[in-house]
């Protein structure tokens, strides 16, 4: 069960992340990466339900990237890093191979996330994903809410966001 909530928490936050954060300038010239960080929460109306909350790092592109998350004390609670043809979610000394990270979200959250959109929303870009309501109406503000209706259970998703 505590597994599931990690991974659950991985996937949500990617999304939570990618749907309100606003894409800062690559350090390194050439480069297509993005950085952001904040908090970020998740509710499954399942039954019980299901909530999560944690602080978040998200960085590089729908390619690759990685994303860790943290709880309120510092204690990283997983790290997701992505690249063509795999992806790795560690959880303490725990290393969980994927073939992609839609995989890894799949298995984690139990629903496909479109990490393509998230990028999208996180650049304010209002991209529509079957099942899936982003509200972008404050993202200049910082603060982004994705709503998954389908599939059942219905998920609530929250970001509040800095430019890393």
């Amino acid at each position: 069960m505590k597994r599931r909530l990690v991974l659950g928490a991985a996937g949500a936050a990617a999304l939570l992340i990618a749907g309100c954060a606003a894409p800062v300038r690559p350090r390194s010239e050439g480069s297509a990466l993005a950085a952001w960080s904040g908090r970020l929460s998740l509710r499954i109306e399942s039954e019980p339900a299901q909530t999560f909350a944690a602080l978040f790092d998200l960085r590089g592109a729908p390619a690759a990237g990685e994303l860790t998350l943290t709880s309120p004390i510092g204690t990283i609670l997983a790290k997701a890093e992505w690249s063509p043809g795999e992806a790795l979610l560690r959880n303490g000394s725990e290393v969980r191979r994927f073939d992609s990270v839609e995989a890894l979200l799949q298995n984690a959250t139990g629903a496909a996330i479109p990490i393509e959109a998230l990028f999208a929303w996180l650049a304010g870009r209002d991209e529509r994903i079957s099942g899936w309501q982003p509200d972008l109406s404050q993202v200049a503000g910082g603060r982004l809410r994705a709503i998954r209706e389908a599939p059942l259970p219905r998920a609530d998703l929250r970001i509040v966001f800095e430019r890393a």
